[in-house]
């Protein structure tokens, strides 16, 4: 009886708050709700983490094979060219499993974080606006998984455009640590990932009235211009593939997002329009 009063003890702790009609909550709230989403989405990641390191090896293959592919290139315009697979320090072993364990814990978790991610901005949408956000998170997993897939495809192109620049005829022999390229592979694929999900995100903050679409229109330009200043930015491979392969479909989703809120912001003025109301715009 003393532990199960104590689980509950702990889960009166952090169970979030009640939610209100109105989507109003205190600071408190707010903190409360953010503690208790990031607690489930770790929760979540640490089982699929774990569950992952049962396949440890066949995962470790796919996570090999942007490198495989990339020197397969780099050979067909080098024959004569020279790498090196290594694994320093004599925690490396550890370290690569539990890096690959946790990326494919992240990626098999990614309907659990996503969904506490949705219920913590629903507070601040009406309960007629919900519905619209519930359409929106069954396509933000699928648009999260397909930026990863992108970010995946496209690493072997950059990595055998930097490697290109090795020069011939010097004996000079390219090594890749494990873990390095690791940390390369898990930061562009999470990288392309959450910036696909940039239209879920700017047509939730329209749902909840933060963003209208003649705001997305007229920020258009600057917006196309800042996507690919952070794809130059943020892609850690540096090379320009990556870079336009990152800032091309987010400048398209851009677009396509600010179509979706000035569709939805005049069907919202049509209806008031109907009802004799006044719709009050951000502008």
């Amino acid at each position: 009886m003393s532990a199960l009063s104590g689980v509950r003890r702990v889960w009166t702790v952090l169970k979030p708050p009640p939610s209100t009609p109105d989507g109003t909550m205190s600071l408190y709230d707010h903190l409360r709700e953010l503690r208790y989403r990031v607690i489930v989405s770790a929760v979540a990641i640490v089982i699929t983490s774990s569950l992952s390191a049962f396949f440890y090896r066949p995962i470790l293959n796919v996570v090999m094979w942007p490198w495989d592919a990339a020197l397969g290139q780099l050979k067909a315009w080098n024959p004569e060219v020279a790498t090196q697979v290594v694994n320093r320090d004599v925690s490396g072993p550890f370290m690569l499993a539990l890096k690959v364990s946790l990326v494919a814990g992240v990626l098999a978790a990614c309907p659990i974080w996503l969904y506490q991610l949705w219920k913590f901005i629903v507070p601040a949408l009406l309960e007629n606006e919900k519905r619209y956000a519930r359409n929106f998170l069954s396509s933000s997993i699928p648009l999260f998984l397909f930026g990863c897939a992108v970010g995946y495809m496209v690493l072997p192109e950059g990595i055998s455009v930097m490697l290109q620049f090795t020069p011939q005829g010097l004996g000079i022999i390219n090594q890749l640590d494990l873990n390095s390229f690791l940390g390369l592979e898990l930061l562009l694929t999470l990288l392309f990932g959450v910036s696909f999900l940039l239209p879920v995100i700017l047509v939730m903050l329209n749902l909840a009235g933060v963003l209208t679409g003649q705001q997305l229109r007229k920020a258009r330009i600057v917006a196309i211009f800042g996507c690919f200043v952070f794809g130059a930015i943020a892609t850690p491979s540096t090379d320009p593939f990556s870079m336009t392969a990152l800032a091309l479909p987010m400048a398209i989703m851009y677009v396509v997002a600010e179509f979706i809120c000035r569709r939805h912001d005049a069907a919202k003025e049509k209806k008031l329009a109907a009802q004799g109301g006044v719709l009050v715009t951000l502008d």
